[in-house]
């Protein structure tokens, strides 16, 4: 399966025509959070969202904070936060907003339903804040700033993959922690082939 992924956009009025055209090369779209601008335009992006013509994965950022999900009415586009979604094989996981929190007591409490749902499944986790301890998560000024939970949930669930993003520092960056491997694939968006 291909993966476009992309994070921290902050598109003004539309999605930028260029991944629309990357998403050519993938199976599957997965988006991890502000794409837009403090909500500007938010109804027109998320009918944008379509022009990818895939499953299309939309996790919240802190730009989205206070939007109506219930907008996202596309064929193609799910919201995921606090949620999973199954294609094929793969079972991806949706945890968005925040961002410099340190610690989130209803992720965390979601562990032990994905670890059962997850069994026999390839593990996806997209979340918008970056993972505490890795690179993702890493600025020069302020040391590591991540997410604990999110961390968590790794160690425990242990995903093949994580998508994160809000360190726009960090775009590019790829880490591991143990076999899973983790990535904030940047507004430009990356091709992940898993």
């Amino acid at each position: 399966m291909n993966i476009l992924a992309f994070t921290d956009p902050h598109f003004d009025e539309r999605i930028n025509p260029k991944l629309i055209s990357k998403a050519k090369k993938a199976d599957v779209v997965v988006c991890a959070g502000d794409f837009t601008n403090f909500g500007r335009n938010f109804n027109n992006i998320i009918k944008d969202f379509d022009k990818f013509n895939k499953p299309t994965i939309v996790v919240p950022g802190n730009h989205e904070e206070g939007e109506d999900f219930k907008l996202i009415t596309g064929k193609q586009v799910k919201f995921l936060h606090k949620k999973s979604i199954i294609i094929g094989d793969y079972l991806f996981f949706g945890y968005g907003y925040g961002g410099f929190s340190e610690r989130y007591k209803d992720l965390e409490e979601l562990i032990p339903k994905l670890k059962e749902k997850s069994k026999g499944k390839k593990v996806i986790f997209v979340t918008h804040p970056p993972i505490y301890g890795t690179t993702t998560d890493y600025i020069d000024w302020a040391g590591h700033v991540g997410n604990k939970s999110a961390l968590k949930l790794i160690k425990e669930v242990k995903p093949m993959l994580v998508i994160c993003g809000h360190i726009e520092e960090n775009f590019g960056q790829i880490d591991n922690i143990g076999k899973t491997i983790i990535i904030n694939p940047g507004d430009k968006g990356q091709i992940l082939e898993v």
